[in-house]
């Protein structure tokens, strides 16, 4: 049974729709983590969150960021992604879930890091509104359910000596876990704090870990 097949019966065991329409994925990530459209994805760093989005971004897809005042417009350049088709609402205060809820309704992908808590109930409404509108959610921070998850396990910064120079990159480890509780690891290099636009890129073999309980 290959993993496709797998993850289509562990969502009807859960009576959850069964979608198997895939977005791009940045080639970093090609046979670590597969987004499905209408899914949602936690990160738990900025980084992953914009590899995540270049994929999409790459192929033409409209791009939506939502209360991470963090990410400027050069850190996403530099993920790859295309600033001309990306919609930044930096803090949106009180209204951050209204303002999601209305990007998901008219973009490929989302990206929200909750300024809150989000309740089960809530979360499972949005669920719905993304298959709806065929969108993928990206989760900086906390999330009562996910589909899958990226972490950074580790990282190693590149470019400074001798007490100056700029960070120009990172080594990093990151870590992919599925709905149905599969574990992988990746060396990749992350772009740094200066130009260059290169985004991610492996320099490793995918490692299958362990059987897990689950990403969210």
């Amino acid at each position: 049974m290959d993993l496709d097949e797998l993850r289509r019966r562990v969502a009807r065991l859960e009576g959850r729709p069964v979608d198997t329409a895939t977005i791009p994925v940045h080639p970093a990530l090609a046979g670590l983590l597969t987004p499905r459209v209408g899914g949602v994805y936690g990160v738990d760093a900025a980084s992953l969150a914009l590899t995540l989005a270049s994929g999409p971004s790459a192929a033409g897809a409209w791009l939506g960021v939502v209360q991470c005042p963090d990410l400027g417009l050069v850190a996403a350049q530099e993920a790859g992604i295309d600033t001309d088709r990306l919609v930044m609402v930096p803090d949106a205060a009180e209204l951050w879930w209204e303002v999601v809820a209305a990007l998901v309704d008219s973009l490929a992908l989302v990206v929200v890091r909750p300024p809150a808590r989000v309740s089960a109930r809530d979360a499972a409404r949005l669920a719905a509104r993304l298959r709806a509108r065929q969108c993928v959610l990206v989760v900086w921070g906390e999330w009562p359910r996910c589909d899958g998850r990226l972490s950074l396990v580790s990282s190693q910064w590149s470019g400074v000596g001798h007490g100056h120079g700029h960070l120009r990159s990172r080594r990093a480890v990151i870590e992919a876990r599925t709905d149905v509780a599969i574990s992988r690891r990746r060396e990749v290099w992350l772009p740094g704090d200066t130009g260059g636009g290169a985004g991610p890129w492996a320099t490793g073999e995918t490692t299958e870990l362990q059987l897990l309980r689950g990403a969210s």
